[in-house]
This record gives C-alpha cells, sequence and structure tokens, in this order.
C-alpha cells in the first residue's frame, strides 16, 4: 500500500480564535470513538489540519468509507509517501496518477516546501514532476485554473509527501463542541433530519418518543430505534428516552374539545420533554417542525405550543418546504425507515378539524380541568432508556441456571 497518512483539513473550525484548540481537540476525540474498532490511531493535530497514520489496507479502508460522516471535517485526502530523491519523487508521481489513466483530464502540480534546504525550488519542482506526468500519460493535459486533479506535492522535514484527490467532508462542527439538546424524535421524515442538522451544528443529541400503546405498534418503537440508530452514524453516542404516553393522550381525547386535541397533545409532550431534558442536562429541545407543513405547525399552533416552557425550542427545518427535507433524509440515509407504514402517535386521534390557530388562553382553559401534573410526572419517571449504537454482545447460554 502507498498510502500512509490521511491529511484532514478542518474548514470552519479554521475560522476560530482563541479557544480553536478546544475544538481540534473535540474533533480529534471524536475521531478516536468514531474509529474505536480500529484503534488505536497515531493522530497529529495543527492548526489547520490534522494527520492520521495508516498501518494497513484494512485500516485505510475503514477510514476512508466513514471519515465523510464526521462533522468538523471540510475535506480528507490520503497521503503517500518517498524519500526526498528526484527520481523517488517521479516514480510515486507515476504510481499515483494511475487511477486517472481511465480519463482524459486537466492537471496541476502544486508545492508546498517547509523544508526550505531542499535543492530544488517550488516552480523547479513543479517543472520536473509535471513534464513527467505528462510524458506518460497521453490522456492529461496542463490547466493551472482549476483543474480536474492537483498532484500536491510537500516537501517536509523527514520526507516528500504526495496527494491527488480531495474528498469532501461532511462540514459543520464537531458534535459535542455546542453542548447537549433533546431531540422530540417521531417515526416521521422531519424530524431525523432535524437531529442531523443540529449534530451537523456541534449539538450532541440525546432523542426523546412517545409510545402510546396499543393504539400505535412494537413496530412503530422499532423504526424509531433504527432511526435513533442511523443518527449515531455522524460521530456520536444517542440515548432514546421513551414515554408511556398511553394515559395522557386517552385523557386529552376524552377532556378537550377535539379541534384542540392536537395542540394540547404537542403542548404534553412539550412538558415532559422540558423535565427530562432538565434531568440529562441538556440546553434545549429540538423538534422537526416546518412553519405551515401542518396543523400543529403554523405560528398560533407554534406560539401555543411554546407557551408551556422558556427552554430554547430550535427548530432547524423551520424554512425548508418538504422536498428539501427529503432530499435531505434521502443523503443520510434516513428517508426509506421513515416512510414505512407504521404510524406514531401524533396520528392517532387526529381530528377531522385540527384548530389552525389556537389561542393560547382558550387551549390552557380547556387543559385547567384536568391535573395533568402527576401523569407527566408518572410518564417520565416510567420511560425506558435506549442507547445506540446497541453493542453486539453474545447472550450467555447458561446464564439464569446457575
Amino acid at each position: 500500500m502507498i498510502w500512509k497518512e490521511i491529511l484532514i483539513r478542518y474548514g470552519e473550525l479554521s475560522t476560530k480564535g482563541r479557544n480553536k484548540k478546544d475544538f481540534i481537540n473535540r474533533l480529534r476525540a471524536n475521531i478516536r470513538h468514531t474509529f474505536s474498532d480500529i484503534a488505536p490511531l497515531e493522530i497529529v493535530s495543527e492548526r489547520d489540519r490534522m494527520h492520521i497514520k495508516l498501518e494497513n489496507e484494512d485500516q485505510y479502508e475503514v477510514l476512508m468509507n466513514k471519515l465523510p460522516t464526521v462533522f468538523g471535517i471540510q475535506s480528507f485526502s490520503p497521503v503517500a509517501v518517498c524519500g526526498k530523491d528526484l527520481d523517488d519523487m517521479k516514480k510515486l508521481s507515476l504510481i499515483i496518477m494511475e487511477q486517472f489513466k481511465e480519463q482524459e483530464l486537466t492537471f496541476k502540480v502544486e508545492v508546498r516546501r517547509s523544508d526550505k534546504t531542499f535543492p530544488l525550488e517550488s516552480h523547479e519542482i513543479q517543472r520536473e514532476i509535471g513534464g513527467h506526468v505528462l510524458r506518460n500519460n497521453p490522456n492529461i493535459s496542463v490547466q493551472v485554473k482549476k483543474p480536474d486533479v492537483e498532484l500536491r506535492i510537500e516537501v517536509r522535514q523527514d520526507a516528500i509527501y504526495m496527494m491527488a484527490q480531495i474528498i469532501q467532508g461532511a462540514g459543520g462542527m464537531p458534535v459535542g463542541s455546542n453542548g447537549k439538546s433533546l431531540l422530540m424524535l417521531s417515526g416521521g421524515i422531519d424530524s431525523p433530519v432535524a437531529g442531523y442538522l443540529l449534530m451537523k451544528r456541534g449539538v450532541r443529541l440525546e432523542a426523546i418518543h412517545f409510545f402510546s400503546p396499543p393504539y400505535t405498534s412494537d413496530n412503530s418503537l422499532e423504526k424509531v430505534k433504527v432511526l435513533a440508530n442511523e443518527l449515531t452514524k455522524f460521530g456520536a453516542n444517542i440515548r432514546l428516552h421513551v414515554i408511556p404516553f398511553t394515559e395522557i393522550q386517552v385523557l386529552i381525547r376524552d377532556r378537550v374539545p377535539s379541534n384542540t386535541i392536537m395542540t394540547t397533545t404537542r403542548r404534553m409532550m412539550m412538558r415532559i420533554a422540558d423535565q427530562v431534558r432538565q434531568e440529562i442536562g441538556a440546553l434545549g429541545i429540538v423538534t422537526g417542525e416546518s412553519l405551515g407543513q401542518v396543523a400543529s405547525q403554523t405560528l398560533e399552533s407554534l406560539t401555543a405550543i411554546n407557551d408551556v416552557t422558556n427552554t430554547p425550542i430550535l427548530r432547524p427545518l423551520i424554512a425548508f418546504d418538504k422536498l428539501e427535507i427529503i432530499d435531505i433524509a434521502e443523503k443520510i440515509g434516513t428517508y426509506e425507515t421513515s416512510i414505512q407504514p407504521f404510524e406514531d402517535c401524533c396520528t392517532i386521534f387526529t381530528p377531522a378539524n385540527p384548530k389552525t390557530k389556537p389561542k393560547v388562553e382558550k387551549v390552557t382553559y380547556y387543559e385547567s380541568f384536568t391535573e395533568f401534573d402527576e401523569l407527566i410526572d408518572r410518564a417520565v419517571r416510567n420511560r425506558e432508556v435506549y442507547k445506540f449504537p446497541e453493542e453486539n454482545t453474545v447472550k450467555d447460554k447458561f446464564e439464569g441456571l446457575l
């Protein structure tokens, strides 16, 4: 294998000031976590980039496959190494460019010469290596501005480092660099996308789901577990808090006018989420709401729902249309799971004509005839918590016999 390291570029992290080191340390820790299955990794971090040393082909394949999902990485490149000899450099340049032999493309040579004692100047290296590549690759031509391929050569103190691929990363900020929030995760298309976008901004997530058996099935819960697990591939563990919601939901159906059932249901969900948020030390609540998409997502409805808490409600999809949300869901791999036809509690007891412009004072009045506090406390106490990604443990077949 010619590849000796992977070079990582930070992108947005490069604009940080005095706390830049904290963001870089977080990114390094996230990379170690993501690739714990091939640990230990030798990672060297610098101010504007990071180097992951490669030991074998298997390690290279795993890194190349998963690095595009790690937030905080703008781009990365596999890097080959040779001795500081011109003939060695020419040989390596041909090996690297071999991967493009079937394509008609343009290229240029870019040189970064940190070892100023190297006898050849940057323009001399460009001329020697560029000419050698052109003579041996009739499918390639030179183009200085926006070429298809840049053959990048770095003359460092210890050796020559060479690369020709720039692979786009996930961008954004390292997960965990902007605190923790609680994601209200339904089984639909929107909420996993909202979670993804908040993770991209560096927010670590826990998730909450409202489960109403027998009105919702075990299949609907399993779907949510799969979605929570899917989000972990972007660099962080997720705990899913499953709330038993049947008792409260039936009571809402029986006690409030039918056209305000949805508003009151969302308000009770928000109150429960806020209580769980406090217990886990999260700073905000994340939802997948998009303005005007359904009756419960009009500005009046959102105002009525917000009225039960002072906690920041983060709605990253608020100005997205449905097609934009679907595009992201397909890109991140949650769409096919989300469209499985298992109902969640948001779709049961839905009135024929829900209020689109509920008045806060009227909703509060209808709710005042029912004591919800004790039911909310009990639902929070009786929740089940699942951790993702799930560990593949082998059950002891003799367990319980001793």
